[in-house]
């Protein structure tokens, strides 16, 4: 699976970072006001242009365009609260899910999802943007099997994972059943279900399904064979593309593992793993190699070019990689975004492409 473009560079931005730049609300209606979703992601685009441009950030900054969800944030709340978490809304921050902490494992949970308040909102909303403009672009960030099931369950989920076999695997298959049903209704109206996973999808050659498994980290390689990894191995064979979303710390922990996906074309990694190994198990996946927000906020635009020159190399093939940071605050300087920009060029000159 390759990008469209070589080496390609996504930023994301913290609604802290919005807030404070441009004065932007992460209230409610920034979410689900047809006019504040074209208001805002234009704002956005256009502030983005205005600072890098000269980058091809805010390529859409002259457009309205009807994003049904917030393509420049990194926030997965709204499978959640489909299925009953509550979830709070704030000026400068993602939504917050409350765990719904219920009692035992309740594989009917999702059946009501899509009867939902929540839904109900998003899809008035996208039917008015449709209304509209005669089409919807974007998606929303879905989250993921366990996400959500920890979402629910709480930390008793991985007590039930050790003790009841069979109930978790009715409920991880209920959850799968209305992940799959929500994505490919999104799929169908705006031909995308990801990029608010992550944007880098969107510089691919074909829509990616990312399915985010950030809690992995949580449990063991074993743990994952035995209950999450039917659900990615049936998705490779019938979402294609697809990938995997891992922001954790540690997804070379789960090479071989991934290695068992018969299509595994997108690894989005996080900060610290190891991308050598990753690579050696995944030669023909595409890595997104993530920054890290909180280094970069700290570190010199010399570390940040060692740093990407390093992960690049380790990698070893421009044309199945990628380079991403998510959630930056205002603790990162403009100097360090450009130096990222910058050792992009200066990696593209040196191999003569």
């Amino acid at each position: 699976m390759r990008a469209k473009e070589i080496l390609p560079v996504e930023l994301v931005f913290s609604p802290q970072w919005w807030n404070k730049e441009i004065g932007l609300s992460f209230d409610k209606d920034f979410f689900f006001h047809p006019v504040r979703r074209v208001e805002d992601e234009r704002k956005m685009e256009q502030h983005l242009w205005n600072k890098w441009g000269n980058y091809g950030l805010g390529s859409e900054h002259n457009s309205d365009r009807p994003e049904v969800g917030a393509v420049h944030l990194a926030s997965g709340f709204m499978l959640s609260e489909m299925v009953g978490c509550k979830v709070d809304y704030f000026e400068s921050a993602p939504p917050l899910v409350i765990c719904k902490e219920i009692e035992s494992l309740d594989s009917t949970l999702a059946d009501g999802a899509f009867k939902s308040d929540a839904f109900k909102s998003f899809d008035d909303m996208r039917e008015a943007l449709k209304t509209k403009f005669g089409y919807v672009t974007g998606d929303v960030n879905w989250g993921g099997i366990l996400n959500l099931a920890i979402d629910l369950r709480g930390q008793e989920l991985f007590i039930d994972m050790n003790e009841d076999q069979e109930g978790t695997t009715t409920f991880f298959s209920s959850i799968a059943a209305m992940i799959e049903k929500f994505t490919d209704d999104m799929q169908e109206s705006s031909n995308s279900t990801s990029i608010s996973v992550n944007r880098t999808v969107s510089r691919l050659d074909a829509p990616v399904l990312l399915h985010s498994e950030c809690s992995l980290t949580m449990i063991s390689e074993d743990m994952y064979r035995e209950y999450l990894q039917v659900y990615d191995i049936e998705w490779s064979k019938k979402k294609t593309p697809f990938g995997i979303h891992y922001c954790g710390v540690d997804p070379h922990r789960f090479s071989a593992a991934f290695s068992e996906i018969p299509d595994l074309d997108f690894l989005d990694l996080g900060w610290g793993g190891d991308v050598a190994l990753l690579r050696k198990h995944l030669p023909q996946t595409f890595l997104n190699l993530r920054l890290s927000p909180v280094e970069l906020g700290h570190c010199s635009p010399a570390e940040i070019r060692e740093t990407i020159l390093q992960l690049v190399k380790q990698s070893g093939d421009l044309n199945l990689t990628g380079i991403c940071c998510i959630n930056m605050d205002d603790k990162v300087s403009d100097e360090n975004v450009n130096a990222i920009f910058e050792t992009r060029k200066e990696i593209l000159e040196t191999c003569n492409v």
